[in-house]
């Protein structure tokens, strides 16, 4: 195996692949890099951590076939800190020897018949994505997934496609969080994939060209998405999403129109102090004359007043101030509708008009 790449597009590369390499795996091969060259000149790379899978692949100079796996770290190391020249890679008995100016490293390969196959997707329909707004929709949402594997299904986003409309939601039992865009489908589809791994897609997403299509293909166990020259397949996970539509107040008794950024410098300033305290605590009281917040612990008190619009009752209810932090943080609108239930019932967080986005979050109790 030979070829011949330009380091910096060769580490660019590199950067994307390696986002399935974990180095927590105990399968000694998964921590490779699978390098496979043909006639055309065409190098695919390839990295695996069996729920994520990810295959680039570049035009290279002087081609020569062959496949060989690479410690992916190491060989990712190599290429980063060489300089911006041509880069030569061949392969011989399972050694790579690696050429740039006056440098040259030899490393030790695997056999690549080691490497587990990514495999193939059974169904031939392709959905056609909108890549900035799966990039907006996973932003929106995958905050809000729970980080505890013991909690099952919902370290997941839920991506749903019904009723002419696109759906991602996330929750983790204290917080839920909810994206739609309006797009038309063949059938209707639900499917979950790790925040993780979303996370993962998002960062490939916003290192790659914006105008790039991508295309996505479901199976019952795998979703690939495709764009020009990279293919990424993730394992969708097997369970039943909770039936987050029952969940939604329907009514409210209290509701406040407010300035989005002031309402997040105000408790952002607030949750200084609530840091120090017991779970991230700061009160809302929604008054006729507009809403107060107040935070307080052992190192002192906080009180941030805000001009809001208020309809209906006036109301004292406490949150962890992270999880309206997180909220407000992600959407675009310079106002946003705030409606409250009672002081035991979720709080949940709109655009002013419109549905593509809703937030519910648990109060914490206060004391009297």
């Amino acid at each position: 195996m030979k070829f011949i790449c330009n380091q910096q597009v060769l580490a660019k590369a590199l950067n994307i692949v390696l986002k399935a390499v974990t180095p927590r795996t105990t399968i000694p091969i998964l921590k490779g890099l699978l390098l496979t060259v043909d006639s055309n000149g065409n190098l695919k790379m390839v990295a695996s951590d069996m729920d994520l899978s990810i295959e680039k692949n570049l035009q290279v100079q002087l081609p020569e076939e062959g496949s060989i796996v690479v410690s992916a770290k190491l060989f990712n190391d190599i290429i980063r800190k060489l300089p911006n020249e041509d880069v030569e890679v061949t392969e011989e008995n399972n050694t790579v020897t690696i050429r740039c100016l006056a440098s040259e490293f030899t490393i030790v390969g695997q056999s690549a018949e080691e490497f587990p196959s990514i495999g193939s997707v059974n169904s031939e329909e392709r959905i056609k994505l909108d890549k900035s707004v799966i990039k907006d929709m996973i932003k929106k949402t995958s905050f809000s997934a729970s980080i505890e594997e013991s909690k099952g299904i919902i370290v997941g986003i839920l991506v749903e496609m019904e009723d002419d409309y696109l759906s991602m939601v996330a929750l983790d039992g204290f917080r839920m969080a909810l994206a739609k865009e309006k797009k038309s489908y063949n059938e209707n589809r639900k499917i979950v994939i790790s925040a993780k791994i979303m996370n993962e897609i998002y960062k490939i997403f916003m290192e790659t060209d914006e105008d790039e299509n991508v295309e996505m293909i479901l199976d019952d166990k795998k979703a690939v998405f495709l764009m020009e020259d990279t293919r990424i397949v993730s394992r969708i996970m097997e369970g039943e999403f909770i039936k987050y539509k029952g969940i939604i107040p329907k009514e409210y008794s209290s509701k406040l129109i407010v300035d989005r950024l002031e309402l997040l410098d105000s408790i952002e300033r607030a949750s200084l102090l609530a840091r120090e305290g017991r779970n991230n605590l700061v009160k809302l009281s929604l008054e006729e004359g507009g809403l107060v917040i107040t935070s307080s612990s052992e190192e002192g008190n906080v009180i941030e007043k805000i001009n809001t619009h208020k309809e209906g009752n006036d109301l004292v209810i406490g949150f962890n101030a992270k999880y309206i932090i997180d909220a407000l943080k992600v959407i675009n609108d310079e106002e946003i509708v705030m409606e409250f239930g009672s002081n035991v019932n979720p709080c949940l967080i709109k655009p002013i008009s419109g549905d593509e986005y809703l937030y519910l979050i648990l109060p914490v109790r206060i004391a009297a």
